[in-house]
């Protein structure tokens, strides 16, 4: 499909058919989804609600099609600023203005406006104060020899005292007109790009540690993973390391060629005249001071825009299967904050996630009261009929755990079983204001456990109150654009509340805040309305919620639910404006509503098309039909648990060729970081997780993921351990790939050797997470 360009006559029309082209859509997909964003419509409403005017696309598609969208509007309005401002300055001329028109991108459109943007004083400027531009346009020419032509210039003042000066202020303003030519520096740009290396040495007299494996490196800019990239920058930002763009030694020849540009672009013959070799040398100097710095500083940032891209992208897909996990549900929880010195904080909640009891237990070191640690649980456990103990995976997590499965032994009859819960963000949540607000008389390290027990429970409802970024399941998220960062983030968090639906009787309003059409105000309102009125007993009812108007209510009401009230289809994901399909489908297959909910017989009878109509197409009734097949259903799996080894605490428990169970904590882009219980998350390197080719470790594991594993290899002093998922024999670490050779260092655009890619246990070696 040919590239689709903007145009001055049909610009808002082109941006549809533009992101159409790049998302393979039809235009029609494209111009209603913009239409429904413009009218305030939320993309999960869109995604579940709006299926016939977009012609189905998903969540994922409509996420593209808004952050494009968002793009090429942004694009339109600094196009009109660019061409508003080289207009007034009588600049503009047809040719220019199509090309700006043309403009695909914003680095495009800034090419193009270069020339005219308002500057600061440059030594181009003062040469041009000087008169010395009609002398750099009959150099230009290369009419003559440059000395002579150089004479009539030299005013005897001590601006332009000599013929040199003369010469030297016409080659800043040709030099300066070379690096703003548009042709030139996105062919300089391209050039560096394809032959440019990063490349990292130690800084004097700094030591090297987790930085070690970059002191003397180098690697092709194109290939290099964004986890190496953000790892040698990070280093470079902590004054560890000394990183530069430099040419690949097969790319030697990229200067000559960049250089070649500009003579051709400025008509600059290999003639050897006198002239033609004075602009040659123009040309080299452009070359030197001004392009190789541009070209290495523009390279760079693309580096790091790409790796930045794919880190954030590893921390949304993590975030995302960890909001997802699966809820152990309506349970009394124990929740067992662990520690030494302090204690062990217990929390013990009820179904509905509200506070029963606390208490402090100190069975470990240095009081080991382990006898009076297990009469409380077992006081705490009878007195409340708890059905699971959720201990945090921190410091004396393991012996915790140990503590209660050893209490689940000599007392059957209270039916514990105890889970490993993560901590991650647990202390962000009990140092906030909100967990202030709901326990204002309570510890902060009381407040953990709590989280830790509703946490078990239903991991979306409780993770939403932290801040994602605390939760700890990214790659280099400090490193990253944090705007960027943040809303990549908050739209996953949007679409797994709404994917999920929330029970508006019992939701916390941050729960609420994320629910499509709400926002913090709302959910605020809706949880004191409850708590002043009662439980919601209809969907109607959330109209007399201050400031839910008619657009708020369109948005969030299919995603509230309400369990056991008046409507049944309440309590389902059928929005308020499809009951009356619903009661179409009751009369015509002679069924009430409450006994069509569930009736598979007779739904799976039903015939879509029948109940169409012009506001509701099949894609709709399609999913109606499947909600009253399974009203409220739950995208989320079933509640599992892994089985840490007996005895397999610490790391120094740790042996090559171990088998063990563990949880899946973080995905990354070369393989998956995987809990086993011992206090230190191991790595299975991409090419330990499948007995075939993997290209991306998500087609095998996501967060949260229960694995078996086999240990390769143990690094106690670094606390690094290799994992692998093979069945087959070459997981042995034996057969692992040799480590890549060590890079000569190089300064900036100097030609270097391309590097090898590290192998599965090199690559832990280098990572800091």
């Amino acid at each position: 499909m040919p590239a689709v360009k903007l145009s001055e006559s049909a610009a808002s029309f082109s941006i549809a058919q533009i992101i159409a082209h790049d998302l393979s859509v039809r235009e029609a997909q494209v111009a209603a989804t913009i239409g429904l964003i413009e009218e305030g419509a939320t993309i999960p409403f869109i995604a579940r609600y709006r299926k016939e005017r977009t012609g189905g696309l998903d969540d994922t598609q409509l996420r593209q099609l808004a952050e494009r969208y968002t793009y090429l509007t942004e694009l339109q309005a600094r196009r009109e600023t660019i061409l508003s401002s080289i207009g007034e300055q009588q600049k503009l001329t047809r040719p220019l203005e199509r090309a700006i028109w043309n403009a695909e991108t914003k680095v495009e459109l800034e090419d193009l406006y270069r020339p005219y943007k308002p500057r600061r004083r440059t030594r181009a400027t003062i040469a041009r104060e000087q008169g010395l531009e009609p002398l750099a346009e009959t150099l230009l020419k290369c009419a003559g020899d440059p000395e002579k032509l150089a004479v009539a210039y030299v005013d005897g003042t001590k601006d332009v005292e000599t013929v040199s000066a003369a010469l030297e202020g016409a080659r800043d303003i040709l030099i300066e007109r070379m690096v703003e030519t548009p042709s030139i520096v996105r062919h300089v740009r391209e050039k560096v790009w394809e032959a440019g290396e990063l490349s990292s040495r130690l800084v004097k007299g700094k030591q090297a540690d987790k930085f070690r494996d970059y002191a003397d490196f180098a690697e092709p800019l194109e290939k290099m993973p964004s986890h190496r990239a953000l790892a040698m920058l990070r280093g470079e930002k902590e004054g560890v390391l000394k990183v530069g763009v430099g040419i690949q030694t097969r790319k030697a020849d990229t200067p000559r060629q960049a250089i070649a540009r500009i003579c051709q672009e400025f008509g600059i013959n290999a003639s050897g005249s006198i002239g033609d070799r004075w602009m040659r040398e123009t040309a080299e100097k452009a070359w030197s001071t001004k392009l190789a710095k541009s070209g290495a500083s523009d390279s760079l940032a693309r580096l790091k825009e790409r790796a930045e891209a794919e880190a954030i992208q590893v921390f949304s897909n993590n975030l995302k299967d960890l909001l997802l996990a699966a809820p152990a549900g309506k349970k009394t929880v124990m929740g067992i904050d662990p520690g030494i010195r302090t204690g062990c904080k217990i929390a013990v909640v009820d179904a509905t996630g509200k506070l029963l009891d606390t208490a402090t237990i100190y069975p470990h070191a240095p009081r080991n009261d382990r006898a009076g640690a297990l009469t409380i649980i077992t006081r705490l456990a009878a007195k409340h009929g708890v059905d699971l103990v959720g201990v945090g995976n921190g410091t004396a997590g393991r012996e915790t755990d140990a503590l209660v499965a050893e209490l689940g032994k000599a007392a059957p009859e209270l039916k514990l079983a105890s889970i490993m819960v993560s901590e991650a963000g647990a202390s962000v949540y009990s140092a906030s204001q909100l967990a202030a607000d709901e326990f204002p008389n309570l510890d902060v390290s009381l407040r953990g456990a709590i989280s830790i027990a509703r946490r078990l429970q239903d991991p979306l409802a409780e993770l939403v109150k932290i801040e994602p970024k605390a939760i700890g399941v990214g790659q280099y998220q400090h490193d990253v654009d944090q705007a960027a960062l943040a809303r990549s983030l908050d739209a996953v968090v949007e679409d797994c509340v709404n994917a999920v639906g929330v029970d508006v009787n019992t939701a916390s309003a941050p729960l609420l805040t994320h629910v499509s059409g709400l926002n913090t105000t709302l959910a605020s309102n809706i949880v004191a309305f409850r708590d002043q009125n009662g439980p919601f007993l209809t969907r109607k009812q959330l109209k007399k919620v201050p400031r839910m108007g008619a657009k708020s209510f369109e948005q969030s009401a299919g995603f509230l639910r309400i369990v056991g009230g008046k409507d049944p289809l309440d309590g389902s994901a059928v929005h308020p404006e499809s009951y009356p399909i619903v009661e179409r489908i009751a009369k015509a297959t002679k069924q009430s509503v409450k006994s069509l909910i569930g009736n598979k017989a007779v739904l799976s009878q039903l015939n879509p098309a029948d109940f169409a109509d012009a506001t509701f197409g099949v894609p709709t009734i399609r999913d109606i039909i499947a909600e009253l097949e399974k009203p409220g259903r739950d995208p989320r799996p079933d509640f599992q648990t892994a089985s840490f080894q007996e005895g397999v605490n610490e790391i120094v428990d740790l042996n090559p060729g171990m088998n063990l169970e563990g949880v899946v904590t973080n995905v990354t882009a070369f393989g998956a970081f995987v809990d086993i219980g011992v206090h230190q998350d191991g790595l299975v390197h991409i090419s330990q997780l499948a007995d075939r080719f993997v290209e991306s470790p998500r087609d095998v594991v996501k967060a949260g993921d229960i694995v078996r594993v086999r240990v390769l290899e143990v690094d106690i002093d670094q606390k690094r351990i290799s994992l692998s998922m093979k069945s087959s024999a070459d997981s042995q670490a034996g057969t692992r790939p040799k480590p890549a050779p060590k890079a000569q260092p190089r300064k900036a655009l100097e030609p270097t050797a391309e590097a090898p890619p590290s192998s599965p246990f090199d690559v832990l070696k280098s990572l800091k997470r």
